[in-house]
């Protein structure tokens, strides 16, 4: 539906463990800035869509799959896709690679559901944020 967007990451001391591993919830971090990042890309301010028009984005929905193991001071490369628009949500296929390497560290499949500020209900996603 959409084309890869990808985000560079490092991996700093608190994110590892005490072997120097990436901790295995860090990996969400790293994946919603891609996310994040991506909606920046195409124009949506999510503060300004919280203030003007009371809606946020909540993961409704995580799948991941870990290939190989991420490491203190690794450079990475997060990606998104918008896999599929829905009435209320969003489907994301990501994957986190190790820069220069290319080397596939995560996969991840995402659901993130457009809800009320106020409410937390499910609300349509406004057709003007994403065009055909």
């Amino acid at each position: 539906m959409s084309a890869s967007f990808v985000w560079p990451v490092r991996v700093y001391y608190e994110d590892t463990d005490a072997g120097g591993v990436v901790y295995h919830a860090r990996y969400l971090h790293f994946l919603e800035r891609a996310r994040s990042e991506w909606l920046r890309s195409i124009g949506i301010d999510q503060s300004r869509l919280k203030r003007e028009r009371g809606l946020v984005f909540v993961v409704g929905k995580l799948s991941l799959s870990f290939r190989r193991p991420a490491k203190l001071d690794d450079e990475l490369l997060a990606s998104c896709v918008l896999a599929e628009r829905r009435g209320a949500s969003l489907r994301f296929t990501q994957e986190l690679r190790k820069a220069g390497s290319e080397q596939l560290l995560l996969q991840a499949e995402v659901l993130a559901a457009c809800v009320d500020a106020e409410s937390f209900r499910p609300t349509a996603l406004p057709a003007d944020l994403f065009p055909e």
